[in-house]
């Protein structure tokens, strides 16, 4: 056999060789949150979704947990309740703020520059490609929720276009560091291209972290018999433990008055 005959199964064995281990990098890493989603005062992971449990900061770029934020309210702190500096009163001094970050090279100021791009908000005009721009630049100084960002943008194609492995390959990034919502779309890719068990895989990860969403997947899956009620009791049992943790007296009295 010809070298240049050779060539293409050497290339498809090396191509195979990389594929497993890079699954085995996936499947081996990310099984802790990452230091992000810490409350950077009480230092407890935060609920997911953090959005519904947290309030985000422009001035310091940090997520304050609803259990300290209402203990800084209670003790008549009006600021920010980590860094003390007075919330922004309109769109032009939130902006201000999220620069003054990013001209210092701010990963998490920059990927939020690039939120205000995508949709057009804080009075700037909507620029998805300056939007990639930001949250690329913002990804590789290693911020995990710009490859979260980018990889949802290729995945669906709208405003960049269709580049569904650029999008898997952010994901992935970002899920081997921890990233809870990248390792469930990873889990939801594999479903749906017919592999259930590498699907399942990702889905015991997300789901021991806290992942609600992926523990009723796994419950759907040992209902189709594509998960076994060992995997889903396991499942249950992290997601449990999880949630446990990430309680607080304080956390629970903001549920309370939040409704």
């Amino acid at each position: 056999m010809s070298d240049a005959a050779a060539a293409p199964a050497g290339s498809a064995d090396a191509e195979s060789s990389a594929a497993r281990y890079l699954r085995q990098q996936l499947m081996e890493s990310g099984h802790e949150r990452p230091e992000g989603d810490m409350c950077p005062i009480c230092f407890d992971l935060i609920e997911l979704p953090t959005n519904k449990h947290s309030t985000f900061n422009t001035c310091c770029m940090k997520r304050v947990c609803t259990g300290c934020f209402l203990v800084a309210r209670q003790r008549g702190l009006r600021g920010c309740p980590f860094c003390r500096t007075p919330l922004p009163t309109d769109n032009a001094s939130a902006l201000s703020m999220i620069q003054k970050r990013v001209s210092k090279g701010d990963a998490e100021a920059i990927k939020v520059l690039g939120e205000q791009y995508c949709f057009g908000r804080l009075g700037v005009a909507k620029d998805v490609t300056q939007a990639i721009e930001l949250w690329t630049e913002a990804a590789e100084l290693g911020s995990l929720d710009a490859h979260y960002e980018l990889g949802r943008l290729y995945y669906q194609g709208k405003g960049a276009d269709e580049d569904k492995p650029r999008s898997i390959h952010h994901w992935q990034q970002a899920a081997m560091k921890g990233h809870v919502e990248c390792r469930h779309n990873l889990g939801a890719v594999e479903y749906e291209n017919g592999h259930h068990q590498l699907a399942v895989q990702h889905w015991m990860i997300s789901a021991k972290i806290g992942d609600e969403d992926s523990l009723n997947n796994i419950k759907d899956m040992s209902k189709d018999g594509w998960a076994t009620k060992a995997q889903y009791a396991e499942a249950l049992l992290g997601y449990r433990d999880a949630v446990e943790e990430m309680k607080s007296p304080q956390r629970e009295e903001a549920k309370r008055l939040r409704g």
